[in-house]
Order: structure tokens, then sequence, then C-alpha cells
């Protein structure tokens, strides 16, 4: 029974080690072996070289694109390496790698999209990280572009203004193929804003017209020669006509009052805040005026309540 079990036990382990030399005979397991190994040492390199090297960049913008570029790169490395490695298979897998690519590009549509859409961005110069746009009707500041989504820190929502509200938005990077872009940052990194104050008749329009024009220049006047360059070189890039920088006051009259309006430019992040001191100047030399200039308001005040008669007849 030993002399049995002792030969069960030397065929087993001579089969075991014949499928095992068979195994590694086959030269599609070497190949194999080699991709993993190759793909692993390739990740290893690349993620000590973008430490060392990303310590190195001080600046955050560029640390950030060099960040990119060498992710990007050691992707292609990795395609390039199992390329070689099944390059004598790869004529006679065409076909089948056809029909499945076929199905796979059918199933992964939207993948796919939004891998044309992320060249498209990275060609088009639609947009890149630290600009304020608007996807999808997701307003925020793009903090990250990967292959597949746009990140964005969002803004708005039910906190006012243009300031952020704490939500990081993922979108699709297709949605610049299937809605409009809207880049409030790229090339003309200002926005026109305006302010409406109402003036009570009577008051003197000509001293209210003087107040907000120096109100809107001792504020928003640090912006104007910034803007004029930028809107000078979009005049000679794209076919726009020239526009009026310098802060603009205009007069309406109402039925109720007389309405003034302050257009002027500003940085796009800084809108909120240069509105605060554009209205506080304001006020400040209205108060001035010592009642010369007074704002109007739809403000009713009851100061008295009418006498009601009442008559009550005898239907009987």
């Amino acid at each position: 029974m030993q002399i049995k079990f002792n030969y069960w036990l030397g065929q087993s382990a001579s089969s075991s080690i014949n499928r095992f030399e068979q195994w590694f005979s086959n030269p599609t397991t070497i190949q194999l072996l080699v991709v993993v190994v190759g793909v692993l040492l390739i990740a290893i390199v690349v993620r000590i070289f973008r430490q060392i090297l990303t310590r190195k960049i001080k600046d955050s913008d560029m640390r950030y694109k060099v960040r990119k570029l060498i992710s990007f790169a050691s992707y292609i490395l990795m395609v390039l390496f199992v390329t070689l490695v099944f390059n004598d298979r790869l004529g006679r897998l065409s076909v089948t790698f056809g029909v499945i690519g076929a199905g796979v590009a059918f199933a992964l549509q939207e993948v796919i999209a939004s891998l044309a859409g992320w060249v498209a961005i990275s060609l088009g110069q639609f947009y890149k990280p630290g600009d304020r746009v608007q996807l999808g009707g997701i307003k925020g500041d793009v903090i990250d572009i990967s292959i597949l989504r746009t990140t964005l820190m969002e803004c708005g929502e039910w906190v006012e203004a243009d300031l952020y509200n704490g939500r990081i938005v993922r979108i699709a990077n297709s949605f610049v193929f299937k809605e409009p872009v809207f880049n409030y940052s790229a090339d003309f990194p200002f926005l026109w804003d305006e302010i409406v104050l109402p003036i009570k008749y009577g008051s003197d329009y000509h001293l209210a017209r003087k107040i907000l024009n120096k109100a809107a220049n001792d504020v928003m006047g640090e912006y104007v020669p910034q803007a004029q360059s930028k809107w000078e070189q979009m005049v000679d890039k794209y076919l726009i006509e020239d526009a009026q920088i310098e802060p603009m006051v205009t007069l309406s009259a109402t039925d109720n009052w007389i309405e003034f309006t302050v257009r002027y430019v500003v940085e796009y992040k800084r809108r909120r805040a240069k509105k605060d001191q554009l209205f506080t100047h304001i006020l400040d030399d209205l108060e001035a005026t010592e009642g010369r200039v007074t704002l109007a308001s739809a403000t009713f005040h009851l100061v008295e309540t009418p006498t009601f008669n009442v008559h009550l007849s005898d239907q009987n």
C-alpha cells in the first residue's frame, strides 16, 4: 500500500511539473508575465519621478500641468510597451479586435465621447484649470480636468453672488459637444456689471451724476488699464466691435423716480466685493450732500386712517 501511495505521489508530482513546464513554455504566458512586470515597473518609475519633480516646482499651476503630463505620458508608455510585446500576434488578432472593438464602442459610446471631449478641451482651449465656467447649467471654478471628467468647485445655488457653496461637481467631458460652454475668464477675465439707483424727483440730478461717476472711477478705475489692454487683444483676435471700458452712468425718468444705471468693468472673481465698496462709497457721498440728492423709495407710510361713514337702511 505504501508503495502504491509513493508511486501515485510521484506520478502526481511529475504531472504537476510537466503542466508547469508546459505552461511556462507557452509564449503567450511569457508575454503576459513580461507585460505585467513591465507595466508595474513603468508605474513605479513614473510615480517616483513625478514625486521628485513636483516637489521641486513651487508654482501650483505649473505643478498641476506637469503632474498631468507625466501621468498621460505613463499611459502612452504602457500602451507602447504592450504593443511591442504582442507585436507578433497583432496581425492575427486584428479581426478579433475589430469585432470586439465595435461592440465596446457601442457599449461605451458615452465614455468615448468624454474622451473626445477631453481632446477637444485640451486642443481647442475651451477652458483650463483655474477658469470660471458654466457647464450643463452648473457654474464654478475648474479644479481638475481628467480624461473623462471635469471637476468644478461650484458657485451659487443657495449661496448668493459668485461665492463657493462647498460642493464639488464632476461633469462628463462629453458636455462640450452637447451644450454651450460659458467661460468667464478665458481671453477677457473681466465682466461688465451694473447697479441701479433710484433718485427722488427734486434732487440735483446733475450732482447725482457727478457723484456716481466719481464713485465708479474711484472703486473700479483700477481695472480700466488692464481691461483695455485685454479688450484690444480681443478686437485683434476676433471679429468684434470695440466697447467702452471706462465706467458709464446713464439716466432714465420713470413714473416714481429718476433712475441712474452705473455700468462698469470688474474682475470676474471680485464682483461682489467691489459692488459692496461701490455702494458704500455712493451712500457716503450722497449723505454728504445734506439732502441735495436723496434716494427714492417705494415704501408707504400710513400716517392716519380715514374715517368710514356707514349708513344702514331698514329693508323692511
